[in-house]
């Protein structure tokens, strides 16, 4: 059963519920994909071509992840065949200033944790 903790202090409380979420989230494809669908919609072989190292299995599962944590959504285009295209809510276009902060610690931050991760390897 998940944590439902009131959150009592000023700062949140890590709770089960918020890992799980943040690991969904933040696992090893799920910001490609979200990045890619932030540019605009796309159908599923679209965002393979988009991400070549992601296995079909893996996109997949990112996918239906994502569409059952209400961030993407999936729409049937009437085409023949018919086809399905993936398209971010305006939930998880809330999360674009987040990840775009994260990003740009990332590259502000890189080179010193590349000195730190050679400090450690030397030891």
């Amino acid at each position: 059963m998940p944590d439902t903790t009131p959150i009592t202090s000023e700062h949140p409380q890590i709770t089960a519920e918020h890992r799980e979420l943040l690991d969904q989230l933040l696992d090893k494809w799920s910001l490609l994909v979200l990045d890619r669908l932030c540019e605009r919609p796309r159908r599923f072989n679209e965002l393979r071509r988009t991400i070549p190292v992601i296995t079909q299995k893996s996109l997949t599962a990112t996918l239906r992840r994502l569409e059952r944590n209400g961030m993407v959504s999936r729409h049937v285009v009437a085409t023949r065949p018919v086809a399905v295209e993936y398209h971010l809510t305006p939930l998880a276009k809330t999360l674009q200033d987040l990840i775009d902060a994260l990003l740009a610690w990332t590259s502000a931050s890189l080179p010193e944790v590349r000195q730190a991760r050679a400090r450690y390897d030397e030891c």
